[in-house]
């Protein structure tokens, strides 16, 4: 046995641990959404793995087998619903797989592609995460007895809000790519939904229609760029 967590996993679930013995493989390109996700495993008693694309997430199923798949539909390298696809109708079907997505059209993306259930963001409720992947679970891998569900919700640290602006930051600085532009909008459109900046939410919706008509973006760009320089001077540093 190498490790407590080793040791934490081999234990049966809980009534306050109830996903213990799982393994939980986020694929999540957002720092802030990702280390919400590694808070609520840790809450629940699951091992998370993580991974910020495609190309890191088949990496990682190529070396070992996750109980749960977590996956954003908006990724880098392309949409998460490929992935959710390859993972439910191959051979060897992943035990639960569940779509997440800020965008309102993303359950139906994520069911229909054969995702077992869907959590729209944020996700921050450890009582709501449990019961999504509970409700997948056969009955013996279930905890005994009557679980209280658990109402507290999780805040990230803000470091890791801070690399998602900053992220975000560098993409705007040269926008003149139209794909990395695409994927910087419903990114930095998420991690607004995620943190409820309404003002900041709302100019990236402006952003993702302009494109959608073919309006120039030259301006709307460069208010988001200043937005986002704001934010992450009010942010705490590292």
């Amino acid at each position: 046995m190498d490790s407590l967590d080793d040791f934490m996993q081999m234990r049966p679930p809980t009534a306050a641990r109830p996903l213990l013995g799982l393994t939980v493989l986020v694929v999540e390109d957002s720092r802030f959404a990702s280390e919400a996700m590694r808070l609520l495993c840790l809450r629940s008693g699951a091992r998370i793995r993580r991974a910020d694309s495609l190309f890191h997430a088949q990496r990682h199923l190529a070396v070992y087998r996750p109980s749960v798949v977590i996956i954003d539909l908006g990724l880098p390298d392309g949409s998460g619903v490929d992935l959710i696809r390859d993972l439910t109708q191959g051979p060897s079907r992943i035990e639960v797989v569940i779509g997440t997505s800020g965008d309102p059209d993303g359950e139906a993306l994520a069911i229909k592609a054969g995702a077992d259930g869907f959590m729209p963001k944020p996700v921050s409720s450890i009582g709501y995460f449990q019961s999504k992947i509970l409700e997948h679970l056969p009955a013996d891998r279930q905890p005994k007895g009557l679980r209280t569900l658990n109402d507290e919700v999780i805040i990230p640290d803000e470091v890791a809000l801070r690399d998602d602006l900053e992220a975000a930051a560098v993409v705007l600085e040269d926008a003149t790519d139209q794909r990395s532009l695409r994927y910087l909008t419903q990114f930095l459109g998420g991690v607004a939904r995620s943190v409820a900046d309404t003002s900041l939410e709302r100019e990236m919706d402006t952003l993702a229609e302009m494109q959608t008509s073919g309006e120039a973006v030259q301006s709307q760009v460069a208010r988001v760029a200043a937005m986002v320089q704001d934010r992450i001077a009010r942010t705490s540093p590292i």
